[in-house]
């Protein structure tokens, strides 16, 4: 999060002309009433499969990408892992411009059909083109830019995906509907694994199957959104508008800037794992190649199983207590101490049981880090614009990470190997990532 010197008159540091006046007006006001149920059963629908579409080539199909790569000569095998992590590192970096970037241009929509429902498809058309792109890339460099097309193309979609739920879903309703979100993107991860698993050696079905699916359900879910149509054509953004569109104040916002450093934390000591778990299990734990999909799937199963009813406790006891901090810093240093544990996992089934307590210890989170975030946005006028900046604690992260890991498990041995410490600077990110939930004002 950085700063930004100079204010206009009467405005917060940060903040322009454009956008003070957006949130001087208060175009659309917070929602207040429950969310209609045809909206919420959809946006379920549409997390769960618009995450196998995305998240099975993330977590499995990158590594088995790379991996037919090697066997076809395009890649050097003691090169795999660093070829993963710059393929894992671009696609990031797309995702944390594209997500900021539409979330507020969907915020300015003024469409009749609504602020949000254009990029929903859009963006899931563009990410269909880039994993199929992917799929039948013949090097590193196509593959690449597949992914990077795919991930410009998926947070096309999220920013504004997410966006509606600030627009539709009452304060009072969103532990339970955050929930239900974070268990519908966590199956989705098991069946991306398990798509991922049975057509591994079809690679193009693979990547571009499970989209073909997404795209088609969030057409329905456009359909079905009650969207909102902004009453007034906001007033011209500046170039220093746009600028300021990858960040909030923190000065003005701290209980935001605070949420999003935890975010951000987190995500880089589980991502820090998920980027490298295919070959943490090839490498380290030394499972066969051929075995590795299958083991992911499993522990992905596991980690899955614990978390529903996990999430679901968490979020429904967050709404019922009104208490949210305690869920998420809790969650947050539980998750540490899982990431700090792989270092001593010695065979599979060890790796099995530590992916139960991870999953353990994110069902708590995601049942409630959602709900916190949105009840600490700066204003429900700009919320595609702030939850793109939000998700930049998500997206960047995700950059960072293969490129940091990328480096670290090289240090002291050629191999890529040192998983030790790499994984113990994730356990330390994550426990920072607790601490910092601790000085947030506005929940409790």
């Amino acid at each position: 999060m950085t700063t930004s010197s100079g204010s206009a008159a009467g405005t917060p540091s940060g903040t322009t002309g454009a956008t003070a006046a957006s949130r001087e007006h208060h175009w659309l006001s917070e929602p207040t009433t429950p969310a209609k149920a045809g909206y919420i059963v959809w946006l379920i629908i549409a997390q769960f499969v618009f995450f196998v579409a995305l998240l099975g080539p993330a977590i499995v199909g990158i590594g088995i990408k790379i991996q037919d790569l090697v066997h076809a000569g395009a890649i050097d095998a003691n090169g795999a892992t660093g070829a993963g992590a710059v393929l894992g590192g671009v696609g990031a970096l797309f995702a944390t411009v594209a997500n900021v970037v539409f979330g507020r241009l969907s915020d300015r929509t003024t469409s009749k059909w609504g602020r949000r429902r254009i990029w929903l498809v859009l963006g899931s058309v563009i990410m269909l083109v880039g994993l199929a792109v992917m799929g039948i890339a013949p090097d590193l460099l196509w593959a690449t830019v597949g992914w990077a097309i795919a991930q410009l193309g998926a947070n096309m979609t999220l920013a504004p995906f997410i966006a509606t739920i600030a627009d539709q879903v009452p304060k009072f309703q969103r532990g339970k509907i955050a929930a239900a979100l974070g268990i519908a993107q966590n199956v989705g991860v098991l069946g991306g694994t398990f798509v991922a698993e049975r057509f591994a050696d079809q690679l193009l079905l693979m990547f571009a199957g499970p989209a073909v699916l997404s795209l088609g359900v969030m057409i329905v879910f456009a359909f079905v959104l009650p969207d909102r149509v902004l009453p007034a054509k906001p007033p011209s953004a500046t170039f220093r508008d746009w600028w300021e569109t990858f960040w909030v104040n923190p000065a003005t916002y701290p209980d935001f800037a605070l949420a999003w450093w935890s975010r951000f934390l987190i995500t880089f000591a589980s991502f820090g794992f998920i980027a490298f778990r295919f070959f943490y299990l090839l490498n380290y734990l030394e499972v066969p190649e051929a075995d590795v999909p299958s083991v992911i799937t499993i522990s992905v199963l596991i980690f899955t199983a614990v978390l529903v009813p996990t999430s679901f406790l968490a979020g429904w006891l967050s709404d019922k207590l009104g208490r949210r901090k305690v869920f998420v810093w809790a969650s947050t240093a539980l998750f540490a101490v899982g990431t700090f544990g792989l270092i001593f996992v010695g065979d599979v089934a060890s790796f099995y049981v530590l992916e139960a307590f991870l999953g353990l210890a994110w069902g708590i989170y995601v049942g409630v880090d959602l709900a916190l975030v949105v009840d600490v946005l700066p204003n429900p006028d700009d919320s595609g614009k702030d939850l793109g900046v939000f998700n930049i604690a998500n997206a960047l992260p995700q950059t960072l990470a293969p490129v940091i890991g990328g480096i670290l498990v090289y240090v002291g041995d050629p191999t890529g190997s040192n998983y030790g410490l790499w994984f113990s600077v994730c356990a330390i990110a994550a426990i920072v990532g607790a601490l910092v939930i601790f000085p947030i004002k506005r929940v409790s």
